[in-house]
């Protein structure tokens, strides 16, 4: 174990031996690492009273969630914090890494539905990292949270945001937004309909509380300012360690938005109405034209709508955006985020 990860997780993940055997060690503090496989590392206290997982590398060229996540990893293996809850730490594709790009064959990050035919490594990895989490969360029956963490590829009106997945499951996300907010993210907004991304499978599967944050933009491996994601790495810390979470940011506010709409490319007619490279949250006003494909015209709805990940360039069958509403959700009450509900804002409260 020691030799394994002596020169950090992340230098193991991108240069891993050619006889890889899963080895473990209890750290002075009783604290015990597990080296499940490349890119795979499991932390279990003595006693615990969470299961968290932190994953990234889903895209690989989206870094500063890779630097997080070999920092979080080396703080405990250097007793820098003793965690109380069990933690699985991934860092993903190191192919794609290497690379500098977002996969080498199929978005990875659309796979997390079940087990895929072995057609490439993106679905060969996503059925390896469906198997950790689930043997992660089965092994035991504590309050479960997945943060998958990403950059985005292009400009924001919010820097930083998470993306709560709908599921069928009755789970309060109370304590994710509370979390989002320690953190000073920007916003948060939630989906309504099923996706088949990584936080989507662990909320679905295991009722975990679960988002996809998206923390600044792609940059090269240690290009990145860290300093700007210190809050973020601060309330993580908390959380794994059962401690108060820190205050809200006094200066930045906080945005809740509702999607209203997906729309899919179904055919390679299909063409935005505005800039590829348009930041997330653009707002677009009632009637305003968003894409066009085969004669069918997507406008904004009444109200308007932000545009959240568009993409005319993305597979046949794929999101080419997402269309958001600010939306005030009452917090003195439950809080779910359910595809089992009609929208509106009966489905999120």
């Amino acid at each position: 174990m020691d030799s394994q990860l002596s020169g950090g997780f992340l230098k193991h993940t991108l240069y891993p031996p050619s006889n890889f055997i899963p080895s473990s060690i209890t750290l002075s503090n009783g604290v015990n690492v597990s080296h499940n496989a490349i890119g795979v590392v499991e932390i279990t206290p003595p006693m615990a009273d969470k299961a968290i997982v932190i994953s990234s590398g889903i895209h690989g060229d989206e870094t500063a969630p890779i630097e997080l996540v070999d920092d979080l990893v080396s703080s405990v293996l250097d007793e820098a914090f003793v965690p109380t809850s069990r933690l699985l730490f991934i860092i993903a594709h190191p192919d794609a890494i290497h690379a500098h790009t977002r996969f080498i064959e199929e978005n990875l990050n659309r796979l997390f539905a079940g087990i895929n035919p072995q057609r490439n490594k993106e679905c060969e990895m996503a059925n390896e990292l469906q198997a950790q989490v689930q043997s992660f969360f089965e092994k035991g029956s504590e309050e479960p949270w997945h943060f998958d963490l990403h950059s985005a590829i292009r400009a924001s009106q919010h820097y930083m945001f998470g993306v709560v997945p709908a599921s069928s499951k009755a789970t309060d996300i109370r304590p994710l937004v509370n979390f989002l907010k320690a953190s000073h993210m920007d916003a948060v907004m939630f989906s309504r309909t099923p996706s088949s991304t990584f936080s989507w499978f662990s909320a679905e599967k295991f009722g975990a509380l679960a988002a996809t944050f998206e923390m600044g933009r792609v940059a090269r491996l240690y290009e990145n300012n860290m300093d700007e994601f210190v809050p973020l790495r601060d309330a993580l810390v908390a959380l794994m360690c059962g401690k108060a979470l820190p205050e809200p940011s006094a200066v930045k506010s906080f945005s809740i938005y509702k999607v209203t709409r997906t729309i899919t490319k179904t055919d390679a007619a299909f063409n935005l109405a505005f800039s590829d490279d348009a930041a997330n949250f653009t707002y677009f006003v009632e009637g305003a034209q968003l894409a066009e494909e085969n004669g069918t015209l997507y406008s904004a709805i009444a109200g308007g709508e932000a545009v959240v990940f568009p993409n005319s360039k993305v597979a046949i069958g794929q999101r080419a955006a997402l269309l958001v509403q600010p939306f005030e959700p009452d917090l003195s009450k439950p809080l779910y985020v359910n595809v089992e509900r009609d929208p509106g804002p009966v489905a999120f409260s």
